[in-house]
C-alpha cells in the first residue's frame, strides 16, 4: 500500500498537445501511413500521468473526420475544432498556432512535461519559453524529414516520429 502511495506522489504530470493537421499530413508526406494515435498514448503514458490532452483539428462536417475524431476522444483526447474557411482565392485557412500556445500557456504551470506533436517552427518560441522561464521539460514530436530545425533545437527532447507510432 505504501508503494502505490509513493508511485503516486513521484509520478510526472504530463500535458499533451497534437496539431492533427501538422501530423496528418507531414506523416502521409514522408511514410504514405497514418500516426497511430494508440502507440503514441501508451507511449507518453509510460512517462507519467496525462492530466490534459488536446488534439487540434479542422472541421469540415465530413462523417470520415468525425468517426476519426470520436476515436481521438476515446483515446482520451479532448477535441478542438476550427471550422475549415475556403477563401475566395481558393486558399484555405485552418491554423491552430494560436490556440495551441494559449492552452499550452494555460496549463504549463500545473504539470511537469509538455508534450507538443507538431514539426511546425512557429512553436519554437513557445517552447523555448516553456522550458526556459517555466522550467519545464518540453518534449516534442514530429518528422525527421519535416521538423523545423528551430523546434527541435527549442525542445528539452526531441522524439522522431517513426515507424514504431505509425498504423501498419
Amino acid at each position: 500500500m505504501s508503494y502505490k502511495c509513493e508511485l503516486g506522489k513521484s509520478m510526472k504530470k504530463l500535458a499533451v498537445f497534437v496539431d492533427v493537421q501538422n501530423v496528418y499530413y507531414t506523416v502521409r508526406q514522408t511514410y504514405r501511413r497514418n500516426f497511430d494515435y494508440n502507440k503514441f498514448w501508451s507511449e507518453v503514458s509510460e512517462l507519467g500521468e496525462v492530466v490534459t490532452a488536446y488534439a487540434y483539428a479542422i472541421d469540415r462536417g465530413d462523417r470520415k473526420q468525425e468517426e476519426f475524431q470520436n476515436i481521438l476522444r476515446a483515446i482520451g483526447f479532448q477535441v478542438k475544432l476550427k471550422p475549415y474557411i475556403q477563401r475566395s482565392d481558393g486558399s484555405a485557412k485552418g491554423d491552430w498556432d494560436v490556440g495551441i500556445t494559449l492552452d499550452v500557456m494555460d496549463v504549463a504551470d500545473d504539470v511537469d512535461i509538455v508534450i507538443l506533436v507538431s514539426g511546425d517552427g512557429d512553436f519554437d518560441l513557445l517552447v523555448n519559453k516553456v522550458r526556459t522561464q517555466k522550467s519545464k521539460v518540453v518534449k516534442v514530436y514530429g518528422v525527421p524529414q519535416l521538423t523545423a530545425s528551430s523546434l527541435i533545437n527549442s525542445a528539452t527532447d526531441y522524439i522522431p516520429i517513426n515507424e514504431q507510432l505509425l498504423m501498419s
